[in-house]
């Protein structure tokens, strides 16, 4: 998993971070609450690792910031002294679940996984599809191009996730009616063709590649 610790304690979090890298995680570390704002809004993690306490901003307003902005990526709140209004606090702001500090990685990790398998994303590659410099959370519904945020419709989001989740093969425009719109029939309209059209302008912005290949009587495909 890919995931952020948000903890002011430098010693602990290095030696979380030590052992949850031991456990195959990729880990970031942020220690305040704003600096893990700006990092969920970078990029996409699989999980967030949350102490209660922070400077500048504690946890539960954090982690209610942060679904305020639409992530809905796993939260595990961090409590000290595990008071049940700790646990409340952080629960009722948003975290899914809790641990009482000190904890052990490998209890932070099942727990993790635990939540993702709530969700039923995909242990290891969590939220996130990729395909070339294009990544799509279809938890948080938010999708990148490098280092940008797409402004993208709901079909327009569907679709794209669609696409990436077979990045490299081509999709056919019925398995795209049957996933994306739902139906199990082909329109006689081009409604794939105007989505696609409009998803190509905002994912090629500038001098980017157009990243969607189409292939006459096959269908489309994001190249990966």
């Amino acid at each position: 998993m890919d995931l952020l610790i948000v903890e002011d304690d430098r010693d602990y979090a290095g030696a979380l971070k030590a052992e949850l890298s031991a456990l195959s995680h990729d880990v970031t570390v942020a220690s305040t609450g704003p600096e893990a704002l700006t990092a969920v809004d970078a990029r996409v993690f699989d999980a967030v690792v949350l102490d209660w306490m922070l400077p500048l901003l504690d946890g539960p307003t954090v982690v209610r910031r942060m679904r305020e902005r639409g992530h809905r990526l796993p939260v595990l709140m961090l409590t000290a002294l595990g008071l049940a209004t700790e646990k409340v606090g952080g629960l009722d702001a948003g975290a899914d679940d809790y641990v009482v500090k000190p904890a052990a990685a490998i209890e932070i990790d099942a727990r993790l996984r635990a939540l993702l398998r709530a969700r039923g994303w995909t242990e290891g590659d969590g939220d996130t599809l990729r395909a070339g410099d294009i990544l799509v959370s279809p938890g948080q519904h938010r999708a990148w191009r490098g280092d940008r945020p797409l402004d993208l419709a709901n079909l327009e989001f569907k679709l794209l996730a669609e696409l990436a989740r077979h990045a490299g093969s081509f999709v056919t425009r019925a398995m795209l009616i049957e996933r994306v719109w739902g139906y199990d029939f082909e329109p006689t309209t081009n409604i794939v063709d105007v989505q696609i059209r409009t998803l190509r302008r905002k994912l090629s912005v500038g001098d980017e590649a157009d990243p969607i290949v189409t292939k006459r009587g096959v269908g489309y495909m994001l190249e990966a």
